[in-house]
């Protein structure tokens, strides 16, 4: 009994955090800064900062196969190899598909890293606030539930997330996108610019932007500045852009005290019944694969969207037989990405003489939602909206002719420009987009694999032809020639902005979580990754989620100190 006393003590903490992602590296930070021991465990491997990032400074012509996929690497990833961050460089911050398998019950593309710093090592860095368009948009159409939260009670913590990253990017003015704290903006070139005075001079209702991103355009903090080098899904030695690894871990280990534990499998959160609380995780070591527990007052769920999925719907017991907190039935439904792969490209003629000095600048232009923004802007065939992504640039010269030091020099020189435009829209909360266990189907470590049951529907189908539509009007009233829309149609999880499945909202009869991302059930469990979407907008989401784990922490310690949970 002594011994078992002892290993309790040792393995108890203020708080535990699950995931070492981009929520869950600021929910350790917040914590270890707030004074609790916190342990982060991560069910990957442990990456160091620079160390680590093994790939960072080679050339082309220093990769075997010259950054290209080779057959192994398709066979061991064939999901994550249609990643466009994806490529013999970056390959090791993906999963091995064959180890890590799922069951796609309709197509869906899982896209993950399992590492410390999980995809804050990979992710496209785009970083725009929401705006009460958003966070009132499913009371006001009825599609899923209120949010329990507006723009108001985020906004201090959207602004306090950007101080401390480093957001590059311009002041517009929009309602529909609102202003953060911006470092000086990256430039645009000469044809996005004469692109955006069109767009200007030829819509009211429109802009076009330079893209809002987690890039430090100057020394922030003893990080950066930004080199432009756009190889960022290698990891950054720089520490131009924000990610876990360079920023928030290193925060939290300052203080002394944070205990990182990789290689640590979460199989289900533990429940008191009596105290009406978590108590803890019980954990599998990915090598030995013996398990253990670890106890706390505050447990953090950021595992990432499904990761978190899983590990609520594997914590059984008499209180949750159907899965951790689930007593309103909403757990593991309500699955959204955003869905894009939909846009237009043309050439110009003109600019002949101009090139762009901004070297391989990572960050693209950003036109802002234009659509069900006002009663002006209103559609019949469909409701929410979209914005688009893209850039201008010249490619090399086309000839061909000649050989030898003739065909090299007709090779340097620059071809005509061109831009195009690929949109991202809103992806409704559908209670049929799920997933679930299945304990017929087991991993390698004998653990049950994720059902992933989701799909896009009429709303997104009609949205995507006004998306293609008006990226051709936009580009050929912008003066471009030989226009051409696409819609690709990628399946959801391609865009890599799952969300859902555990959602917020104000009654715990058809909600997960409340107003402070708290299991309604159980005030001690927070979830503040992307599980805790209650509706997706058509933004990338992560400052999102980051501002929601610091409010979440804020207000979890100060409940702790009232005794509350």
């Amino acid at each position: 009994m002594n011994l078992n006393i002892k290993a309790e003590k040792e393995n108890t903490y203020d708080a535990i955090v699950v995931g070492s992602g981009i929520s869950g590296g600021w929910a350790a930070k917040e914590l270890c800064e707030k004074g609790l021991k916190t342990l982060v465990l991560e069910r990957g491997r442990n990456v160091e900062h620079i160390k680590d990032y093994t790939t960072a400074m080679k050339a082309p012509w220093e990769f075997a196969h010259h950054l290209e996929h080779t057959n192994k690497m398709r066979e061991d990833h064939p999901i994550q190899s249609r990643c466009y961050a994806f490529d013999e460089a970056t390959q090791q911050f993906w999963v091995n598909d064959r180890e890590n398998p799922y069951n796609e019950i309709k197509p869906f593309n899982w896209l993950r890293g399992y590492h410390v710093g999980g995809r804050s090592l990979m992710w496209g860095r785009q970083v725009y606030r929401w705006s009460d368009l958003d966070f009132t948009a499913n009371a006001k159409d009825g599609h899923g539930v209120d949010w329990p939260i507006r723009y108001k009670d985020i906004a201090p913590w959207y602004e306090y997330v950007e101080r401390y990253i480093g957001v590059s990017g311009q002041a517009e003015g929009l309602p529909q996108l609102p202003d953060g704290v911006f470092m000086p903006a990256m430039e645009m070139n000469c044809l996005e610019k004469h692109v955006a005075q069109r767009i200007k001079e030829q819509y009211k209702d429109r802009i076009l932007t330079i893209g809002r991103a987690a890039h430090v355009t100057k020394e922030h903090n003893g990080r950066g500045p930004c080199q432009y080098r756009s190889l960022c899904a290698r990891g950054c030695p720089f520490t131009g852009y924000f990610s876990s690894n360079g920023v928030t871990l290193p925060a939290a280990a300052k203080t002394g005290n944070l205990t990182l534990r990789p290689d640590s499998i979460v199989l289900e959160v533990l429940y008191d019944k009596d105290k009406s609380k978590a108590t803890g995780v019980r954990v599998m070591d990915a090598h030995t694969l013996q398990t253990v527990e670890y106890y706390a007052n505050i447990i953090f769920l950021n595992a990432s969207t499904l990761g978190t999925s899983w590990i609520m719907l594997n914590s059984v017991s008499d209180r949750f037989p159907n899965g951790f907190g689930n007593d309103s039935g909403q757990l593991g439904h309500n699955l959204m990405d955003h869905h894009f792969g939909v846009g237009a490209s043309g050439e110009y003629e003109g600019f002949e003489d101009q090139y762009y000095n901004s070297g391989r600048r990572p960050n693209g232009i950003y036109i802002p939602r234009f659509r069900n923004v006002n009663e002006q802007t209103k559609r019949s065939d469909y409701v929410r909206g979209f914005g688009y992504q893209g850039g201008a640039g010249r490619g090399r010269g086309t000839s061909w002719e000649g050989i030898g030091v003739q065909l090299k020099e007709a090779q340097t020189q620059p071809g005509k420009w061109s831009m195009g435009i690929g949109s991202w829209g809103e992806h409704l909360p559908y209670y049929e987009n799920k997933v679930s266990l299945n304990h017929n189907k087991k991993d390698r470590y004998g653990l049950p694999t994720l059902d992933i049951d989701c799909e896009f529907r009429e709303n997104e189908l009609a949205m995507r032809k006004d998306m293609m539509a008006s990226a051709v009007e936009m580009l050929e009233a912008a003066g471009l020639k030989n226009v051409h829309g696409y819609d690709d149609m990628p399946p959801p999880g391609h865009c890599i902005h799952e969300m859902g499945t555990a959602r917020m909202g104000r009654d715990p009869k058809t909600s997960v979580l409340n107003e402070f991302n708290q299991v309604h059930a159980a005030k001690n469990v927070f979830v503040t990754d992307g599980a805790c979407m209650t509706s997706s907008s058509c933004v990338n989401p992560s400052i999102t989620y980051m501002a929601l784990t610091a409010r979440a922490c804020d207000h979890a310690v100060s409940e702790l100190k009232k005794g509350n949970i």
